[in-house]
């Protein structure tokens, strides 16, 4: 409980750095934040010219499937990325002022969790656009943007403290998003590989990221209700890593000022 009220004491700061995270994604640029909705679509565009015959023939609507794949991996991708680096490029405050550290990785997940909302208005246009349409299973997707920023900030708890020590964390975890995203089925359909390849699916299904995306289909492609025993679990793994890495975060707090 004790965290709660120190986050609830120092919400104007939660704020401000949520303002400021926000902003600074864009500082000096000219489009600002239209690269919110820019960069997904020069991704599905760059997947739509490389992948022309993989997957467009061979399931429909193609291109809302690969939409709501990318936007919701986007928002795991840069928060995770950002929050790993958000202790160590705090280094000043850090040293100078006391505040709960893990407002530092509150505004990221915050912050980033605005950044997807914004951009879930690309996948709104797309499946009005295409003729998918819109059903009333949207009322779930902050349910199912709760439960991936759950997961997120379990994980940057873990690797924002132990960046702080281990100086190649960064490089690493960027490596392992980028062969993740191969992992979850964004660019393709687990049904290519079913009954050829049950290890693979088998595997690809442990990721939670893959619960997550199959989620944000269900609600806006299949106009369906998600998969709500696969998404509990998830959340059951995310308070479970909640717990850990919190508890790591604060047995590596202690020497953040010193190793900073």
């Amino acid at each position: 409980m004790h965290i709660f009220k120190d986050i609830y004491q120092y919400r104007e700061l939660l704020k401000t750095n949520v303002k400021k995270d926000i902003r600074g994604r864009y500082k000096g640029s000219v489009l600002g934040v239209l690269w919110s909705f820019v960069n997904p679509l020069l991704q599905v565009v760059v997947y739509w010219i490389v992948f022309p015959y993989l997957m467009r023939g061979a399931m429909d609507n193609y291109l809302v499937y690969l939409i709501t794949g990318i936007i919701p991996w986007n928002f795991f991708f840069s928060t995770v990325l950002g929050g790993t680096n958000a202790i160590k490029s705090n280094a000043g405050i850090i040293k100078k002022v006391y505040f709960p550290r893990e407002i530092l990785l509150l505004s990221q997940v915050a912050s980033g969790l605005v950044n997807f909302m914004i951009s879930c208005v690309i996948i709104l246009a797309f499946c009005i656009g295409t003729g998918v349409g819109v059903s009333a299973h949207i009322i779930f997707v902050p349910v199912i943007a709760l439960v991936e920023s759950l997961l997120v900030l379990g994980l940057i708890l873990i690797l924002g403290s132990v960046n702080v020590y281990v100086q190649d964390i960064e490089q690493i975890m960027s490596f392992i998003l980028n062969m993740l995203l191969y992992g979850t089925p964004i660019i393709y359909s687990l049904d290519w590989f079913a009954g050829s390849n049950v290890v693979l699916v088998s595997l690809i299904n442990l990721n939670p990221m893959t619960t997550v995306i199959n989620s944000y289909r269900d609600v806006f492609l299949y106009h369906q209700w998600p998969d709500f025993s696969r998404l509990g679990l998830v959340f059951l793994l995310d308070i479970l890593l909640l717990m850990i890495g919190y508890a790591i975060f604060k047995k590596l707090e202690k020497g953040f000022a010193e190793k900073l």
